[in-house]
């Protein structure tokens, strides 16, 4: 008899085997797989008590915690679809979320009720209101979390038929280049998923994972099933800090970490890493964006840890593509080539031209990256012409371009949107701030294509310098065109106080676009 594959599960295993193990720490909190186990069925049976069933949608709004990790197994456990949410948005950007999703009951951080209070009177679908803190009451018009589920039985609640391909999350995509649409993931995606995590990234019951990525993001929740499944450790990090993450690293004996680019520079930059004693050698996951090479080769140079790329989307529950050390030829030269690696078990990867013909495995030919496997979503909810635009004939278009090498690895060269098109030539805007990232002085730097008069667009650099630095705008091109075709070097360089980000980090450049594409700014 075939068992159907739900997420569910992997807490029931961690539970029945590891149940005094550490499960999570929270701050000064800190719960046994025993403890996880029955604070879910205690949430499972407060919602059902509330009237919430089987396909409704709850949403969960909080930076990462215990409460989230608990809303993860107490939705799906009962057939019930969570909705999370980035806690960095808008008000405004809550209410479309909400509404558009048909949520009829809200969890949320106790940081977050006035936010979500703002626009209670835009919410007519949603039932309930359900605030997570650990200490003191909750705020007017909303239900403690830890009252709510006081009074419910620990117990398992009364097991009821979910089909594998049922809905588990509606994770909407985190609006880089336009308005979030809603991925929907099922039992089956998000379980195969967790299995390939587990075997590429060498999860074990041994690990102790950092929590730097928000839970709400695809790496998030896709790593909570696989750590929670093997019963490794979940370490919380609330806010992300330099002095935060060594602490907690040294401290809890942390072996691995998923992040975006942004928190790896975090680490690298932070001043004090000398004085933490740190006994164990992590493995640093990143995911997001492929960071710069130079990020690489200092965790690797200057800490000693492992870095492992990986690749995927929201839309792929997430892992498509790892890149690892043993997965190329030349070791020395390995940081450099790690793009996006080789596509995960069960994954099939073509790249495509914009005639959907496979492109030649020459390592200079950019295709689409489109994919076929059982990790990708079931369709965006409620929009069923985005769905049949992004899957066509069986694969997801995925929207990035890449190159094959050699080897047989995909490497990223860019957002289809954001390939930079200059007097006919193709330039890749990751090429361009690799380079820049090598200059002492950057910190951050984006490029963009922008309107010019006679080569239609050219590559313009926004770059954050670091505190004290002072290079010119000329400083920067020359040292561009050290180490790239001169065609294929920023004309201007603009310096900028910050970059406009997510909340995982993703660089939004249709923001930096806005500023010259809707106001005509044109570099001559």
């Amino acid at each position: 008899m075939q068992v159907p594959l739900l997420v569910n599960d992997f807490l029931r295993r961690a539970a029945q085997l590891y149940p005094d193990k550490l499960a999570i720490v929270d701050g000064d909190l800190r719960y046994s797989y025993r403890d996880f186990q029955a604070r879910v069925n205690q949430l499972s049976h407060a919602l059902a008590k509330l009237g919430i069933e089987k396909g409704d949608r709850v949403c969960i709004l909080s930076p990462n915690s215990h409460f989230f990790l608990e809303s993860f197994y107490a939705t799906s456990q009962i057939g019930v679809v969570l909705v999370p949410l980035n806690y960095r948005l808008v008000a405004a950007d809550h209410a479309y979320i909400l509404d558009h999703a048909g949520v009829r009951a809200v969890l949320v951080d106790w940081e977050y009720t006035g936010v979500v209070d703002e626009i209670r009177q835009d919410l007519p679908k949603v039932e309930h209101w359900i605030e997570a803190r650990d200490e003191g009451a909750a705020a007017p018009g909303w239900t403690s979390w830890n009252d709510l589920i006081a009074a419910a039985p620990t117990t398992a609640p009364p097991a009821i038929e979910i089909d594998e391909n049922e809905l588990v999350s509606i994770n909407y995509t985190s609006g880089t280049t336009a308005r979030p649409k809603g991925v929907m993931l099922t039992h089956r995606n998000c379980y195969l998923n967790a299995y390939n995590l587990i075997a590429h990234l060498r999860v074990s019951h041994e690990d102790v994972e950092l929590w730097t990525l928000p839970m709400f993001h695809c790496n998030g929740w896709g790593g909570v099933y696989a750590l929670t499944g093997m019963g490794g450790t979940h370490v919380v990090l609330r806010t992300v800090d330099g002095e935060a993450i060594f602490g907690l690293i040294e401290r809890e004996g942390v072996t691995f970490a998923c992040m975006a680019p942004a928190v790896l520079r975090t680490i690298l930059d932070y001043p004090n890493k000398d004085r933490h004693h740190i006994t164990t050698t992590p493995r640093f996951t990143v995911a997001g964006a492929p960071p710069p090479a130079a990020f690489i080769e200092r965790l690797e140079e200057e800490l000693g840890w492992d870095f492992i790329q990986i690749y995927g989307l929201t839309e792929t529950a997430p892992l498509l593509t790892v890149s690892q050390p043993d997965h190329a030829t030349a070791q020395t030269d390995w940081p450099r080539r790690a793009r996006a690696g080789v596509a995960g078990l069960g994954v099939e990867i073509e790249l495509r031209d914009d005639d959907d013909n496979p492109v030649p495995q020459d390592g200079e030919t950019p295709g689409e990256i489109c994919a076929r496997s059982n990790v990708v979503f079931a369709g965006y909810w409620e929009q069923p012409d985005q769905t049949e635009a992004a899957i066509r004939d069986g694969w997801f278009h995925t929207g990035d371009l890449a190159v094959w090498d050699e080897l047989g690895n995909v490497h990223i060269v860019d957002r289809k949107k954001d390939v930079i098109i200059s007097g006919g030539e193709n330039i890749s805007s990751p090429e361009i701030e690799d380079a820049l990232y090598q200059h002492p002085a950057v910190l951050e730097c984006a490029v963009i294509g922008v309107p010019h008069e006679k080569w239609g667009e050219t590559p313009v650099a926004l770059v954050v310098l670091r505190s004290g630095e002072m290079p010119s705008e000329q400083d920067l091109i020359d040292f561009c065109r050290q180490k790239l075709a001169h065609f294929k070097c920023p004309t201007r360089i603009e310096f900028v106080p910050e970059l406009p980000r997510t909340a995982t980090g993703k660089l939004q450049k249709f923001r930096l676009r806005e500023q010259f594409w809707n106001n005509d700014r044109k570099v001559n």
